[in-house]
């Protein structure tokens, strides 16, 4: 069984285990071979009715397979994409199923996609602990940032793709011909570039790509953000703002692009149940907009959870982990409202939710959606969000830490997670002796518990072996 070999969450509602385990299974039914007619060289998730490889999807899918303890590798579905580059650098946005070709579209030409790969490198590292791969992948992501710039960038130094690049369905993006959304992932590239040149010890790939993140940092924030309503906004072919506002600006946080003054705005905005508060965090537009929509219609009103998992990531990055966590569980109960809307009835996970009650996001806008079983955006939230977010550990196997912050005490933890062939268990508990977190490893790591309602932190030596801490005593 899948799940005796992946790593067992623990938490107080047993509806979010159920929902943990029954997505790793449903990764196992949905593991597929790759062919000698595609080109892939591999396994991958795929989904039902799947007919490209989807470098977008693809990159999120990953984001979760990490957390299989190498049952369900991750690196072949980047791994394809790298081996499809061509001679200029080019990586295009979508693969054919059946022959491996790229795709193209009329409305996107160069088939381009949102760079994400040195970001999920980045975590790969971190989870996994493989520098040799960085080495290995450096000069493909390089050659890639080189094609975009030359192919996207203009003489102001922002870039120019089309609103089918950006992956916002059909939210409306008249006249848009900057793009905030792309601009800031490429600034994401950028600054993780700069982050692997920083691990691989390179002083000119790390400097080089961070004098490209803060070059792009600065026009994002110079010509894309309104000092009128505070908020970031694509741009016309003239350099003007367009006057409406999408969840896909969110990236910035993400991206660290705004100061702590511009992310307080922002954050206000998902707060306020006017604007992307809704009950179920976050809508593609926000409530103020006249294209929302209450029965989603595509993502005008409706929510991707791979738009949750981006806001709740850049929450994070300005010390909002609480209400990131809160959105995350909100969102996670969506999900299984809309599996079980009753006791007879059996539903299933989309690729998008209805804002304010149980339900998949409806649109005759786009052909095929929601999608059923998309698992490459559930996955974000009922595995990534469900170990990083709610239960809320941050691991990483490189410098051999586990940190882990609990908004307040309560039963939860993990056991048999993978740290670099080490298997470590971490759960919390209340004890005749009161809270009490259990400990055990093979072989010695540095723990870090906090505990924000307790105003306690603490980082201790964890040796191999079994041992236990007491919550008053710390």
């Amino acid at each position: 069984m899948i799940k005796d070999l992946v790593p067992f969450v623990h938490f107080y509602d047993q509806d979010f285990v159920d929902m943990y385990d029954r997505s790793w299974v449903w990764i196992d039914e949905l593991w597929k071979q790759g062919t000698t007619a595609n080109g892939f060289e591999g396994n991958y998730l795929s989904y039902p009715g799947q007919t490209t490889f989807n470098q977008f999807y693809h990159c999120f899918t990953t984001l979760f397979l990490v957390y299989s303890n190498q049952n369900n590798s991750p690196f072949p579905l980047l791994d394809y994409f790298y081996k499809k580059q061509e001679a200029d650098g080019a990586i295009r946005g979508e693969y054919s199923i059946e022959d491996g070709r790229p795709v193209f579209t009329a409305d996107n030409p160069e088939g381009v996609s949102p760079p994400l790969f040195a970001y999920v490198e980045y975590q790969f590292y971190h989870k996994i602990g493989n520098k040799k791969r960085l080495k290995e992948v450096i000069p493909i992501l390089e050659k890639q940032y080189a094609w975009l710039a030359a192919t996207f960038q203009k003489s102001n130094g922002l870039y120019s793709v089309p609103a089918s690049a950006c992956q916002s369905g059909n939210i409306r993006r008249e006249h848009m011909y900057y793009p905030v959304d792309f601009n800031t992932i490429v600034a994401i590239n950028a600054l993780y570039l700069s982050a692997i040149g920083d691990i691989l010890n390179d002083k000119e790939i790390s400097f080089r790509y961070k004098r490209y993140y803060f070059a792009l940092k600065t026009r994002i924030n110079s010509m894309m953000w309104d000092p009128q309503t505070k908020f970031y906004y694509d741009l016309d072919i003239k350099e003007n703002r367009l006057p409406y506002k999408f969840i896909g600006a969110y990236w910035t946080l993400l991206g660290e692009i705004p100061n702590d003054e511009k992310a307080g705005h922002l954050v206000e905005y998902l707060k306020d149940p006017k604007e992307f508060g809704t009950e179920n965090p976050f809508p593609g537009v926000p409530v103020s907009s006249g294209d929302f929509s209450e029965s989603g219609n595509g993502l005008n009103g409706g929510v991707s959870t791979v738009n949750t998992y981006m806001v709740v990531k850049g929450l994070q990055k300005f010390h909002e982990f609480v209400f990131g966590r809160e959105c995350a569980i909100r969102h996670m109960y969506f999900l299984l409202d809309t599996l079980h809307p009753d006791a007879e009835t059996m539903g299933d996970v989309w690729e998008a939710y209805l804002p304010n009650k149980e339900g998949c996001s409806q649109t005759t806008e786009i052909q095929n959606f929601p999608q059923r079983r998309f698992l490459p955006y559930a996955g974000l939230v009922t595995i990534t969000m469900m170990i990083e977010n709610i239960i809320g550990l941050d691991i990483s196997l490189p410098r051999k830490t586990v940190n882990w912050v609990m908004p307040s005490l309560e039963a939860m933890g993990i056991e048999n997670l993978s740290l670099k062939r080490n298997l470590i268990t971490i759960l919390s508990n209340k004890t005749d002796r009161g809270w009490e977190i259990r400990l055990e490893s093979e072989k010695l790591y540095y723990f870090t518990i906090e505990i924000l309602d307790e105003h306690k932190k603490k980082t201790l030596p964890i040796p191999s072996g079994k041992c236990s801490m007491l919550i008053d005593k710390l």
